[in-house]
């Protein structure tokens, strides 16, 4: 058997995240046969690029010689088949306003890799569009009851705010406590929203609660004064309303961001995306 691409694929995603668990992830496959096509790779070569132990991985002298090789053939095979193909966009759903700067570095990052260009799907069930095979990756909040044949690789986290309608009486210069919701109704979205009646076990949160059906609906609500809602900080800079107001949250748990996908059809595509997402959320991290 000779070395294939899949044996220096596999060896790039582990060498650059030194991480066995990482690199499956990123590769869709489990981690037993992430190790099988190392250990096939360096049973080849006659040579160990890899020190690993139960703690930690590293590079070899060999490895490290190898690693720019590998990196500089890899990106030969890619431009070379890019060249060649037109690629079709990769379809990425959202339900409302894109992490940033996440989400405009990662598009950036995939697109500079030559796989083409990303579009922007907006729906209010993502889980669904991905089942159906309507989008290729999803951004998803907080997310719930997802099935098994979906993988789910958490990004980053969010703070929250409150919001609240101008004629509520909560000043905007006055933080509220998690622990004060309880006080006021709470308007919150049921199928896309990332904070309801979930968020408070045995009871512990508002007495009342309202619910909408979609982000529009949750923010009129709110606006007519309803009652308040949370929401993530990225909403208080991109949302312009005359009727609403968004105050400081203290104590309040922060909101996961993942992107989620179904392995299977175009797994090429979503392996490139889910490198640039994770590059993206490092440098964002980084901030």
């Amino acid at each position: 058997m000779d070395v294939e691409l899949r044996h220096l694929r596999a060896f790039l995603m582990v060498a650059r995240h030194l991480s066995f668990t990482r690199a499956a992830e990123q590769l869709f496959v489990t981690q037993p046969a992430l190790t099988r096509t190392i250990k096939q790779l360096e049973d080849l070569l006659e040579v160990r690029l890899l020190d690993r132990d139960t703690r930690r991985v590293g590079l070899t002298e060999a490895g490290e010689r190898f690693f720019e090789q590998a990196q500089s053939a890899v990106g030969a095979v890619d431009r070379a088949v890019s060249s060649v193909r037109t690629p079709t966009p990769l379809q990425l759903a959202f339900t409302w306003l894109l992490p940033t700067p996440w989400a405009q570095d990662a598009i950036a990052e995939y697109e500079r890799l030559g796989e083409g260009s990303v579009a922007l799907v907006r729906t209010d069930e993502p889980i669904a569009a991905l089942l159906r095979g309507d989008v290729d990756v999803a951004v998803l909040r907080e997310p719930r009851d997802v099935p098994d044949r979906v993988r789910v690789l958490p990004l980053l986290h969010e703070e929250r705010v409150l919001i609240c309608s101008v004629r509520s009486g909560i000043e905007e210069d006055e933080p509220v406590p998690w622990s004060g919701l309880r006080n006021h109704p709470f308007v919150f979205n049921a199928v896309s929203g990332t904070v309801g009646p979930w968020s408070w076990p045995d009871g512990d949160g508002p007495t009342t609660f309202v619910e909408t059906a979609n982000y529009d609906e949750w923010l009129e609500s709110i606006a007519a004064g309803r009652g308040v809602g949370v929401v993530s900080a990225l909403a208080a800079q991109r949302t312009i309303h005359p009727a609403i107001r968004f105050v400081p949250l203290v104590d309040s748990p922060p909101s996961s961001v993942s992107i989620a996908f179904v392995p299977g059809d175009r797994d090429p595509v979503k392996r490139r995306f889910v490198e640039a997402a994770t590059a993206a959320a490092l440098t964002t991290t980084e901030r």
